[in-house]
């Protein structure tokens, strides 16, 4: 809830968080476009790519930058502006703000001042591209842009690569030939969908597998920013991998490790009982009785 400020000062204003197209303009929606209109202040990443956008629309509301290397500064001020009863929309270059995004950390110093906080749907990339990967959408994990610190990457990609949900990327395209060989090498040759220029004119939609598309960009330079959509690890490989090892395993171990592979505990029940050679309900007393 929106907190009143000391006496004679109004009401605080509202943040909104406005996505925009991340290619096609007609994906704005005429919410979005209401609001960018009726705001006092439009925060935006990069005014020179966004006053394309305003331009494009007819919308003359003042603009201010907010991007990664000034959003504490500007975020203060933003907040301050917010309090004093002004209404922002906050923007990104393309897509949702606050996903992989420093609105996220405007966000946070929004919530914390009280500011009523308010998002406005619409486009997406990573959204996008798994909706079109056909692969499965039902769980994911987004991990954005791998860093580029060598540790840190290493560490991050050896975690997913135990990862059974879809995993999806954010790459630029002279990197792309380095990610991919980085994901070769820690998570295997993956089904990939390798998506770029999403909503545009250009737009491409590769299925394929990670030594293959390290194959055609070798080949084929890499153009525009990319999404990849990368098929998470098997629950049979994993289960192939874990056959010997429950007769280590206390039951309740056992069942334990099927759920941390992402089962619900009846298919972890029934899978630890075939393991075993034993009944699911054999396995249900078991547990009941804590061996």
């Amino acid at each position: 809830m929106t907190k009143a400020l000391p006496e004679g000062k109004n009401m605080a204003g509202t943040l909104y968080i406005c996505a925009t197209p991340i290619g096609n303009l007609e994906d704005i929606t005429m919410r979005v476009l209401r609001i960018l209109k009726e705001v006092d202040l439009i925060a935006a990443e990069d005014t020179r790519n966004s006053i394309k956008l305003l331009n494009h629309f007819e919308i003359n509301t003042p603009m201010t930058s907010y991007h990664e290397y000034n959003k504490i500064d500007k975020g203060h001020t933003l907040i301050a502006k917010l309090l004093e009863g002004q209404n922002i929309a906050l923007i990104t270059d393309a897509g949702t703000p606050a996903i992989s995004d420093p609105g996220e950390e405007l966000v946070r110093m929004a919530h914390e001042a009280g500011i009523t906080v308010t998002s406005l749907p619409g486009a997406c990339a990573c959204i996008t591209a798994l909706t079109v990967s056909g692969l499965p959408t039902r769980r994911f994990a987004f991990e954005a842009f791998l860093p580029q610190d060598k540790k840190e990457r290493k560490q991050i990609l050896e975690e997913l690569s135990g990862e059974i949900r879809t995993i999806i990327l954010y790459e630029a395209p002279h990197h792309l030939i380095k990610t991919l060989g980085d994901l070769r090498e820690t998570l295997g040759n993956r089904r990939l969908t390798v998506c770029r220029e999403l909503t545009k004119k250009h737009e491409t939609i590769f299925r394929t597998t990670v030594e293959d598309a390290i194959a055609y960009y070798t080949e084929n330079e890499p153009k525009g920013e990319c999404v990849l959509v990368i098929e998470g690890r098997s629950i049979e490989e994993i289960k192939e991998e874990n056959r010997t090892e429950w007769q280590k395993l206390s039951i309740e171990e056992h069942v334990h490790m099927y759920i941390s592979c992402g089962m619900d505990k009846k298919e972890a029940m029934k899978a630890a009982a075939k393991d075993r050679g034993v009944s699911k309900q054999e396995i249900y007393k078991a547990l009941l009785s804590g061996k």
